[in-house]
């Protein structure tokens, strides 16, 4: 027992937030000596090539070491430059012309060129590389016939270098949110002979992205990547403006687990949190404001039904389930941080957007539909899995679905976690029954919720598909000469979506994080997107230690 004592005192020592024994100093203090900020990143990345990856714990780091046409600002999300200085649009709204900066570098010196822009968007559309994004680059001339195989000649899609420094990009139809994509991670460059240098252009999973290897154009570079420890990227001195960062690294930790992540933070282990635990919230809030930020976000969590089993193929079990959850309850008796029940896929007054939907709690209906499938009262009812990745806060929730289902369906549910690696290959491969998932807007504008539903689209995964649903979205709504046009195509879209019912909405979140006192310049934002180099560190200001 005597040899444990320093190591308990070491523990007591850093759960008091002092300085660690031996002289040490925590994470935040030293962090902020030497301007690297310590991040807490919700999970280990399942990659960081920009055309593979489909998650937000992968967008925290690959908008580090990478970055688009353009940019966003960090308050308003307005388009602004980035690689591309200016661009314009034609009169018809069609032909947009990109200038691209001569300062913009690689970060082994190479110039960037509109080549590599060509190059990239192609690689990003290759079929054998199964970019479950490539959906984002439909709105542009002959990209989804190149996605699906149908044209093999790249040159007849609408990306050209038309100068060293000048792009091209024609589209389909007048896309009023085209620039808004530009900013996504899935319509970044990749180095081209980096990428060859590690595999073929359409091969995933190949080395290129590890540290020493990656060649990138954001502000950072990655140094050091230990799987599931940290990931460590660095300033990028050849990045473009690197005058305006101010950070000098950004170390990023797996944090599942968000009430050690709490711990974490109260140690002085992390400046920043990827959430809060449910029950710290109002701790917080009330006895420590200035550390606490919960934003409205546009994101919707969600439970995906597989519609290609046997008892889920049928629609009138799929409103069964999704009538018999009571929303209300789990945002005010889990969740508590001011979430709101979900009705449908898109998050209320998205730009101007609400969809109009008839989803209700109705216990009585969704008896009646699981009667009407053959189920009554449950009897002969399949028991059903539901999959979730690692959170005690998906854990929650699941349960309370589980329970509320029993209750009013009288059908028995088997809740199974999984991993966040695990758990994608899961959803992506359709080996689930139900799985939990969630989706952020990946711009300010309804399509971003709904063109995933496209029949075939990488990141619908229900196998359900609607020839209706994928021409309102895909070609009478961007054909649209207003707005209001246009949304009234979307909002039939996602009535069609809602009386399928291929998944469930159960609620709009929040953001929610702990921020050290020390950060600055980390802006509140509707896509809850952390801007890096405008973020920097203000070491005189120093963190109590309660709560």
């Amino acid at each position: 027992m005597f040899k444990t004592w320093p190591r308990l005192l070491c523990i007591w020592v850093m759960f008091l937030g002092l300085s660690a024994c031996g002289g040490g100093e925590s994470n935040v203090s030293k962090g902020n000596r030497e301007g690297i900020l310590h991040f807490g990143n919700g999970t280990e990345p399942q990659e960081l090539d920009p055309h593979v990856v489909t998650g937000v714990p992968e967008h925290h780091i690959i908008t580090a070491l990478l970055e688009g046409l353009i940019s966003k600002n960090p308050e308003t999300l307005e388009p602004e430059p980035a690689v591309a200085e200016s661009w314009t649009v034609s009169d018809d709204a069609k032909v947009y012309t990109f200038q691209l900066r001569a300062t913009a570098r690689w970060s082994n010196g190479d110039t960037m060129t509109a080549e590599d822009f060509v190059w990239s968007w192609q690689r990003a559309l290759l079929p054998e590389l199964g970019n479950q994004y490539a959906y984002m680059y439909f709105p542009i001339v002959n990209a989804e016939a190149f996605a699906n195989g149908e044209l093999s000649d790249f040159s007849q899609v609408g990306v050209k270098a038309i100068a060293p420094l000048t792009l091209q990009v024609t589209l389909n139809n007048p896309t009023p949110f085209f620039l808004q994509l530009l900013d996504h991670y899935a319509m970044y460059p990749v180095h081209r002979a980096t990428i060859e240098k590690f595999g073929q252009p359409g091969e995933a999973g190949t080395l290129w992205t590890r540290a020493g290897n990656f060649v990138g154009n954001g502000p950072f570079v990655l140094q050091q990547w230990d799987l599931n420890k940290v990931l460590k990227v660095t300033k990028n001195p050849l990045y473009w403006d690197a005058n305006t960062v101010k950070l000098n690294g950004i170390y990023f930790y797996p944090t599942e687990n968000i009430t050690t992540e709490e711990r974490m933070f109260r140690v002085s282990q992390l400046h920043y949190t990827n959430d809060v635990p449910t029950e710290k919230i109002a701790i917080y809030q009330r006895d420590k404001p200035q550390k606490i930020r919960v934003s409205p976000y546009l994101g919707t969590y969600f439970y995906r039904l597989n519609t290609g089993l046997p008892h889920l193929s049928d629609v009138r079990v799929r409103k069964a389930l999704a009538m018999s959850i009571d929303r209300d309850a789990i945002v005010n008796s889990i969740l508590k941080a001011g979430q709101l029940p979900a009705y449908s896929i898109t998050p209320p007054n998205t730009l101007g957007y609400t969809a109009a939907s008839d989803l209700r709690y109705d216990p009585e209906a969704a008896r009646a539909l699981l009667a009407a499938a053959g189920y009554g009262n449950g009897v002969g009812f399949p028991v059903t899995e539901i999959i979730y990745n690692t959170s005690e806060q998906h854990r929650q929730v699941a349960v309370a679905i589980q329970q509320m289902w029993k209750q009013v369906l009288n059908i028995d549910i088997r809740l199974h976690n999984q991993d966040w690696k695990v758990y994608l290959d899961s959803v992506s491969s359709g080996n689930y029954q139900i799985a939990r998932a969630s989706w952020i807007g990946d711009y300010v504008d309804p399509n971003s919720f709904l063109d995933m539903w496209l029949t075939d689209g990488g990141n619908n995964r229900t196998r359900w598909s609607s020839k209706s649903y994928d021409e309102l979205v895909q070609t009478i709504a961007p054909s649209a000469e207003t707005r209001q046009q246009r949304y009234a195509a979307l909002q039939q879209a996602e009535s069609l979506l809602l009386d399928a019912m291929p998944i469930i909405p159960i609620y709009t979140y929040v953001s929610k994080h702990l921020i050290h006192p020390s950060v600055k310049g980390i802006s509140s934002n509707l896509l809850d997107t952390p801007y890096y180099k405008y973020i920097y560190l203000q070491p005189e200001t120093q963190l109590s230690v309660t709560p």
